[in-house]
């Protein structure tokens, strides 16, 4: 698969928050329904999965980039660039021009890759997230991360809740070295969508019972690159009620 080359401009946002109160008011506002809903993986062990509200349909990873980690990209994408690999067509994914947008680009990959496609998720008629996707779901994916850098309208809904949370906003102008990235299964297999790679990652067969078991198996690499390192976090979108957990 090759890679995509969107246009590279000098935008800058505010970065989100890896809360699930802040990431629900914000799809709410998107127009993303409940039960729709992220959660707090409270831990990477088996036995605290059980407390995770099911069912999950897509992980989020917060962690830090460190030289560790670049240098596994690195190792990564010239392995996937000789070998190749499988991507089903009805991945979605969304490249990142957009300077501390990975929040956003998170959640957007764990939304459109559970409607898009006959996806069990509905959105609300004429919000601005189903908007959004059903103009660039049928793009190629520097066209969608053109059309990102353009709508002004998620920019805005994007920096309303950007300025949220229980740690204090960072000025517009800091580097930012954590990042979001989604896992989602697909079409039996587990990907990773990092808007900061040049296409998805085939994780290995999955499906819809394990998925949880086997993100977090992914999880649990990326924590063992940086094991000295502490600023990992796991979300995961559900759309159990809210009282069940």
């Amino acid at each position: 698969m090759s890679a995509a080359q969107p246009t590279k401009k000098t935008i800058r946002w505010l970065p989100l928050e890896s809360n699930p109160e802040v990431l629900d008011k914000y799809v709410r506002d998107l127009g993303v329904p409940a039960p729709w809903r992220y959660a707090d993986v409270m831990g990477l062990d088996e036995e605290l999965l059980a407390f995770v509200p099911q069912p999950v349909h897509a992980v989020i990873l917060l962690f830090p980039c460190t030289p560790q980690y670049e240098e596994f990209c690195k190792e990564e994408r010239q392995r996937i660039d000789k070998e190749g690999q499988i991507v089903s067509d009805n991945i979605v994914f969304y490249p990142q021009t957009i300077s501390n947008a990975c929040g956003t680009m998170g959640v957007l990959h764990s939304i459109v890759n559970n409607w898009a496609h006959g996806g069990h998720l509905k959105l609300k008629e004429g919000s601005v997230i189903k908007n959004f996707l059903e103009k660039t779901v049928s793009l190629t994916p520097a066209e969608r991360a053109t059309a990102l850098e353009e709508d002004t309208t998620l920019a805005r809904v994007h920096e309303n809740h950007a300025s949220t949370g229980q740690t204090a906003t960072p000025d517009l102008a800091d580097i930012v070295d954590l990042h979001f990235v989604c896992l989602v299964e697909r079409d039996g297999h587990l990907y990773e969508l990092d808007g900061n790679k040049p296409y998805p990652i085939n994780h290995g067969p999955s499906s819809k019972d394990s998925f949880l078991f086997d993100a977090i198996k992914v999880a649990k690499k990326f924590v063992e690159r940086d094991p000295e390192n502490l600023h990992f976090s796991v979300i995961a979108a559900t759309t159990a009620e809210e009282d069940d957990y």
